[in-house]
């Protein structure tokens, strides 16, 4: 069985029932609709890698010390994105053709963010079957 066969049987029904939230800069948290926190989510993103005090362009120039932290949260929205496009447009994907590209995606994004340590275990829990699965067929290690 091919793993986007398999990735169809591990979906649940998620969907509507989940909530996004975003802090805001007064420190409030709102609710989201899941088009509204991409949109937040990459904004801030761009946002943050335009900094040139976070992300140096100058030669000599060196990366803050808290970069890492700084990586574990851009890795983090990161993965929750993907995490919604699996769960919420599967289907779709799988309707247009794509679940190769997404699944490669994927995978190589987990693989790096193995190789560098940037998730903890349980910011990938949503994910996790999809993950052993891979990690089961050899494709991630």
């Amino acid at each position: 069985m091919a793993v986007a066969e398999h990735i169809r049987v591990l979906q649940p029904a998620l969907g509507p029932h989940t909530e996004y939230t975003w802090t805001d800069t007064q420190r409030k948290t709102i609710k989201l609709s899941a088009p509204q926190y991409i949109d937040y989510v990459l904004s801030q993103i761009q946002t943050t890698l335009n900094e040139e005090r976070v992300f140096p362009t100058k030669v000599g120039s060196e990366f803050p010390k808290e970069i890492r932290h700084t990586l574990n949260i851009i890795y983090k929205h990161l993965f929750r994105i993907l995490a919604h496009i699996y769960w919420s447009h599967y289907p779709e994907l799988l309707n247009l053709r794509m679940e190769r590209h997404i699944n490669s995606l994927f995978a190589h994004f987990i693989s790096f963010v193995k190789e560098f340590d940037l998730l903890d275990r349980k910011d990938l829990a949503p994910m996790a079957d999809l993950i052993a699965l891979y990690e089961q067929h050899g494709i991630i290690s």
